[in-house]
């Protein structure tokens, strides 16, 4: 058979341990025997983000913005014991929320969903897609240690003259204290993005904050969320979904509540949350794709989960080890379903599609990673290792393809 072209290449953003094993793997078995792939490889493993000083992670991001479509392996974001382990130079920052803050973007998730897999939440019938704003909070904060007693203050110095200034607290002995940042215009592309995603899908929105408590910060969020809405108030009519705004505490009880369905749109953290809860509660989250947007029409493509480091330090030791890689997988196929959209190329589309259909095909006849198993009712599954499911899943893209 004659291998699916390409003419714009992707953006190939390496990453680390086990799924940086798996990334391997799956090239080599559903990829590079169908696709002439083309791409721009990035490797942002932990060892060349030390050895670049994170400069790699940059390129990366900027690459995304010149070529359009990137695909990303999940990767380390090192703590104190990394530091140790990797003998790295500094305690770099998350590569994720780096690319985020180039590209501007919000990051959907949704979870991939069987009808072997029944959600932890009976009542839950349809996914829910959280859209998690990707800029600033937390992820972008600083932090002191307040080491003795003493006066915390937050300061603007605006280049116009304002000036405000209030006491954050007054310690009366050690303590913490923490800045955090948002800016109205990644509030804005945030709040487009969300609207632009519900009119693409036909969902419903819903925003959550606790305004009530942050009368400034969070307030400022509903606001444009207000202010935005009004451009996409007449496509909302005529499709006849809905925009709906509520405190995250009451979001919280009524997605419990709901049956699904619909767009959660979420602040850094919060989403950074319970798009972990969401996976889990509908079954794993290795079945669970996330696709960071940004405003002018970027995509990058990745799994929701880390780099399942258990299984990395078996495979070291020479175990065979049954990694769910699903999730990846759909990584892959999403960048090439949007990579063929853009470029016109209908095979490289049809490519991506079938790359899903073989895999429900393989976990529909119960063949299926050991995180599954538990999980999946009305069926007998079997457990395989990690090769002997990508060999399962190529041989149903061989027959679809054929």
């Amino acid at each position: 058979m004659e291998k699916i072209k390409m003419t714009t290449p992707l953006v190939e953003m390496d990453g680390d341990e086990m799924t940086r094993i798996l990334w391997k793997m799956i090239k080599e078995e559903l990829i590079l025997p169908f696709v002439d792939l083309k791409t721009e490889y990035y490797d942002l493993g932990l060892p060349e983000r030390d050895k670049t000083e994170d400069r790699i992670t940059v390129e990366a991001a900027e690459a995304t913005k010149r070529l359009g479509v990137a695909v990303k392996c999940a990767t380390i974001t090192p703590n104190a014991q990394r530091m140790t382990e990797y003998n790295l130079h500094k305690m770099w920052k998350s590569p994720n929320g780096t690319i985020r803050s180039i590209l501007d973007g919000t990051v959907f998730r949704a979870p991939i969903t069987l009808p072997t897999i029944k959600p932890a939440v009976r009542n839950w019938q349809k996914p829910i897609t959280i859209a998690r704003h990707a800029y600033g909070d937390v992820y972008k904060n600083v932090e002191i240690r307040a080491g003795e007693p003493g006066t915390a203050r937050l300061v603007f110095d605006g280049v116009n003259g304002q000036h405000e200034e209030v006491v954050v607290h007054e310690f009366k002995g050690p303590g913490v204290l923490q800045g955090q940042h948002n800016t109205d215009s990644s509030i804005r592309s945030f709040a487009h993005a969300c609207f632009k995603f519900a009119v693409d899908t036909r969902q419903d929105v819903w925003f959550s904050t606790k305004d009530t408590i942050s009368k400034k910060y969070d307030a400022r969020f509903r606001e444009i969320f207000d202010e935005v809405f009004a451009d996409y108030k007449a496509d909302f009519e005529r499709l006849g979904i809905t925009y709906f705004y509520t405190l995250i505490d009451d979001a919280v009880a009524r997605v419990i509540r709901s049956q699904g369905g619909f767009i959660w749109a979420c602040k850094n953290y919060d989403g950074d949350v319970m798009s972990d809860m969401v996976s889990t509660a509908f079954g794993s989250l290795a079945m669970m794709t996330s696709v960071l947007v940004s405003p002018d029409g970027k995509y990058e493509y990745e799994a929701a989960h880390g780099t399942v480091t258990r299984h990395y330090y078996k495979y070291l030791q020479g175990e065979e080890t049954s990694t769910n890689p699903i999730a990846t997988i759909f990584a892959w196929s999403g960048a090439f379903k949007k990579r063929g959209e853009l470029d016109q190329l209908p095979q490289l589309t049809h490519f991506g599609e079938q790359l899903e259909a073989a895999c429900f095909d393989t976990l529909g006849e119960g063949v299926v990673t050991k995180d599954l198993v538990n999980l999946m009712e009305g069926i007998e599954p079997k457990a395989v290792n990690s090769a002997q499911f990508l060999a399962a899943i190529r041989s149903h893209l061989e027959a679809r393809l054929a």
